[in-house]
């Protein structure tokens, strides 16, 4: 545990910011999660609608600065090319 003042408002705002990250990342894998259902389901109309759905959630997380650009390329692209596949 610090001693410094302001360590110890850093580890206050890092634990906010950390909660708040983790609520984001949440909601994000969830969305994730219900295109993959669909995918698995083979229901191409219920996975594309899902996919429609779950990318602004992860172009949200790109523009909070929660995960990396190249992170939400890639896991749309796997997306889609599953998507296509069915």
């Amino acid at each position: 545990m610090p001693n410094i003042t302001q360590a110890k408002k850093r580890v206050r705002q890092s634990e906010k910011s950390r909660m708040r990250n983790k609520h984001h990342r949440t909601f994000m894998r969830t969305e994730i999660k219900s295109v993959l259902s669909a995918i698995e389901a083979g229901d191409k109309e219920a996975a594309s609608a899902a996919y429609t759905k779950a990318v602004p959630a992860i172009d949200s997380m790109v523009s909070k600065g929660i995960i990396h650009k190249n992170k939400a390329a890639r896991t749309k692209s796997r997306l889609n090319t599953h998507i296509r596949g069915l």
